[in-house]
């Protein structure tokens, strides 16, 4: 009898980090999750000097966690990211119930209150922004779209007539619709026909169509190379599809939009920390204070829970909830 490991690789059998990643797809989970994953996993099996993770248990998971927590002193989130990632691996890809693990302490995050500019400093950053970044900004402001929503936004989910936006796959894989804001419309269809250049160029140069979701490059194989299907914001070179490999024009790419949005707020000389997301957090603020009702914002949002979007109700522009300090009702002498 061999005294080969059961999960020695093999010549027909891949190596695990490539198991892992195939996984990964087959879940339809985001490259962004296969990244982070891959990133964890890898980071565990060195620093177990390269020990194969079914060779290793719970003492093992407990000790690079406290490693991460005590030495290197990661977030609470990414401590999560980090046990989800090894569970996963465990579970999905070994095959091996890790019942141990329910066991494991998991921080909770204390609750933050959310970054929210003013209108006044939403007008500024905009006015330090310029070209399709400066829409992208605003789109996300007056849609409260996420930041890969508007960057994976195709040209067949933009409704000029019914001036709404589909969002297709939002986190937790629902679609939703929300509004195109009418001062938007204009900018948003010169960007389209922007992007129609684009689109023609790589027909007429017999470029490989755009990426589709899940499987529907194997079930359509044209779709991608169709119009309906193509990047509102692309990018304006062709790079590697790092799950294919195959030369493609993208959408923009998200580290650059960060960069802009961060020049736009440091030429508006706002001190506060602006992402992309303080968009969203701003959108959802406004709302609430113009008078719209939470389960409306809940929809535009697209949370599950409304528990999700109450967290708006406590920046909204009242001054300390609403309490009127007893110092202005002294006399002003």
């Amino acid at each position: 009898m061999s005294n080969v490991p059961a999960f020695a690789p093999s010549a027909k059998q891949p190596k695990l980090l490539d198991q892992l990643r195939r996984c990964i797809r087959e879940k339809y989970y985001s490259p962004r999750t296969e990244k982070a994953y891959v990133y964890w996993a890898r980071w565990f099996i060195r620093f177990h000097n390269l020990t194969h993770p079914a060779e290793m248990a719970a003492e093992e998971v407990k000790v690079f966690l406290s490693y991460l927590t005590n030495e290197r002193h990661v977030s609470a989130a990414t401590y999560k990211q980090a046990l989800c990632a090894l569970l996963f691996l465990y579970k999905e890809v070994l095959g091996i119930e890790l019942p141990w693990m329910e066991d494991l302490h998991r921080p909770n995050r204390p609750p933050r209150r959310p970054t929210v500019l003013t209108q006044a400093e939403i007008e500024a950053v905009f006015a330090g922004m310029e070209g399709v970044y400066q829409l992208m900004a605003r789109l996300m402001y007056g849609t409260g779209m996420r930041l890969m929503e508007c960057l994976t936004l195709r040209v067949k989910d933009v409704d000029f007539v019914r001036r709404e936006i589909i969002i297709r796959e939002g986190k937790g894989f629902k679609d939703r619709v929300t509004m195109l804001p009418l001062v938007l419309v204009e900018p948003l269809r010169e960007q389209v026909s922007a992007a129609r250049r684009y689109f023609d160029d790589d027909r007429a140069a017999s470029r490989p169509g755009v990426m589709l979701p899940d499987a529907l490059e194997r079930k359509y194989p044209r779709a991608g190379t169709q119009w309906g299907w193509f990047w509102v914001f692309p990018s304006d070179h062709e790079s590697t599809d790092p799950r294919s490999g195959v030369v493609r024009r993208h959408h923009l790419y998200d580290q650059t939009f960060q960069r802009a949005i961060k020049r736009g707020a440091e030429r508006a000389r706002i001190h506060k920390r602006v992402s992309s997301h303080v968009f969203r957090h701003s959108f959802a603020t406004h709302l609430l204070e113009s008078g719209y009702d939470i389960r409306t914002v809940q929809e535009l949002l697209g949370h599950s829970d409304v528990s999700t979007t109450m967290i708006y109700t406590h920046v909204l522009n009242r001054g300390g909830r609403g309490v009127k300090s007893p110092i202005d009702s002294l006399s002003r002498h």
